[in-house]
């Protein structure tokens, strides 16, 4: 009996079979890399929003008129809490990788700082305001930069 034809048949079978493994096991990497990029820049987005609204919410209370230094205070602290911050920062500790989320948590933390000063009693423009205004911005940037970088979009070119 001649082996070679059913050698050559059995060689070609296994060969098909493991491209086409190698095949679907590059396809499902490809969709779980697509996958998991949405769900960073979902996160990334829910997380920059929320530090958005949370900031122009504390900066809202802060121009208003309060009649004591203690309903200043629990306003703006309310009105850091009601933007879903804590929950997308959250969300983004368990998505995020560890740059994104060291620079998320550095723009948490300047904006919470902005927060206590407002219910402290500073004043939007004043000289106490300013510098928390600036780190704020910086942190912003960078955090958004790294985000960017991360879903490879690439940095911006403001001025």
């Amino acid at each position: 009996m001649n082996w070679i034809p059913l050698l050559s048949t059995l060689s070609g079978a296994v060969i098909g079979i493991a491209a086409t493994v190698i095949a679907d096991r590059n396809r499902w990497r490809r969709e779980e890399n697509r996958h998991a990029l949405e769900v960073r820049r979902e996160a990334y987005t829910e997380y920059v929003t929320a530090l958005k609204a949370a900031g122009e919410d504390i900066r809202a209370v802060a121009l208003g008129d309060h009649m004591s230094g203690s309903a200043r205070e629990a306003a703006v602290r309310e009105a850091f809490r009601g933007t879903g911050l804590y929950t997308a920062s959250e969300r983004l500790w368990l998505v995020g990788p560890q740059h994104v989320v060291a620079a998320g948590n550095e723009a948490f933390h300047s904006l919470r700082r902005l927060r206590d000063a407002y219910a402290g009693g500073a004043t939007v423009g004043s000289d106490e305001d300013a510098p928390l205004i600036a780190q704020r911005r910086t942190a912003m940037a960078l955090m958004r930069n790294r985000m960017r970088e991360d879903l490879g979009v690439g940095p911006l070119e403001l001025d």
